[in-house]
């Protein structure tokens, strides 16, 4: 007896949906258990020390990874200070002015292959650029590598932002005699500021975690240091070095940073989520 054409569309269905439940359910479990790894070999790292002693020396007990935090967060925020204009100048340039122009093209066939690019290809362009010429790694040049890696996701987040936006939106405002520059920024950039901060978020979440980049420009640094033209530690970078290390002390704050680093991540997904969300409910 033949199958209908209803049936086999039922049957193909069905296959589809669970064969995307498999593949979803085995992506959450794969996320779940490095969650899980994370938190039973990290969260007994996260103590007062680890937040407020500096890295110790090899073999020693205690110590903690203040140094490396405030390295990363002095770097993140020249990062995003760098990025966002550069960004968000760059996005409205390519969606509101360049359109199809020559120029236009190769600004966003150089951001496509800056965003495909592997971060340790960055990190070599940096050493040359800055590095090797400067004479010295620098807080300054891993700000540098890390904008690099920002910028273009925030191009790309603000232009396809700006695309939404309707043109009729446009028209209003300059049949009431507005520049085309105010048009660009009050009312259009404005439109869509929820999407443009979402972007630079994920662009900081981007970085965050970012080791390779990090070990060719500000490598790293044992002491608390504020002074952003000498070598400066950072979390990627201590983790790394303590967890190939051979003592147990020093893997156990690599556990922890690592989950520190996750936690930073997590709670700016779930904060760009939460804005974004609020956002379209006022709307």
């Amino acid at each position: 007896m033949a199958i209908s054409l209803y049936t086999r569309r039922v049957l193909t269905n069905r296959v589809g949906i669970f064969l995307s439940m498999c593949a979803m359910a085995f992506g959450l479990s794969a996320l779940l258990w490095i969650l899980w790894t994370l938190l039973s070999n990290g969260f007994s790292a996260l103590n007062w020390a680890f937040f407020t002693q500096e890295t110790p020396a090899p073999g020693s007990e205690g110590g903690g990874f203040s140094n490396a935090i405030v390295g990363s967060l002095l770097m993140l925020g020249v990062t995003t200070f760098v990025s966002t204009p550069i960004g968000i100048l760059a996005g409205i340039f390519l969606a509101e002015y360049g359109d199809r122009s020559r120029f236009a093209q190769i600004t966003r066939f150089i951001t496509d292959m800056t965003l495909s690019a592997p971060s340790i290809v960055i990190g070599l362009f940096v050493y040359a650029l800055a590095v090797a010429t400067l004479g010295g790694f620098s807080g300054w040049a891993g700000s540098l590598a890390l904008s690099l890696i920002a910028i273009p996701v925030v191009v790309r987040t603000t232009e396809n932002m700006l695309k939404l936006v309707p043109t009729a939106l446009r028209e209003a405002a300059f049949a009431l005699g507005a520049p085309r520059w105010k048009v660009s920024l009050a009312v259009t950039l404005r439109a869509v500021k929820s999407g443009v901060v979402t972007g630079v978020l994920l662009a900081i979440a981007r970085v965050t975690g970012e080791t390779a980049p990090l070990l060719f420009t500000a490598l790293n640094n044992q002491f608390m240091s504020m002074d952003m033209s000498q070598p400066m530690a950072n979390l990627p970078v201590a983790i790394y070095q303590f967890a190939m290390s051979p003592y147990e002390n020093w893997q156990q704050l690599a556990w922890g940073g690592a989950l520190l680093v996750a936690l930073m991540v997590l709670a700016i997904n779930v904060g760009t989520r939460i804005l974004f969300r609020q956002t379209n409910l006022k709307k």
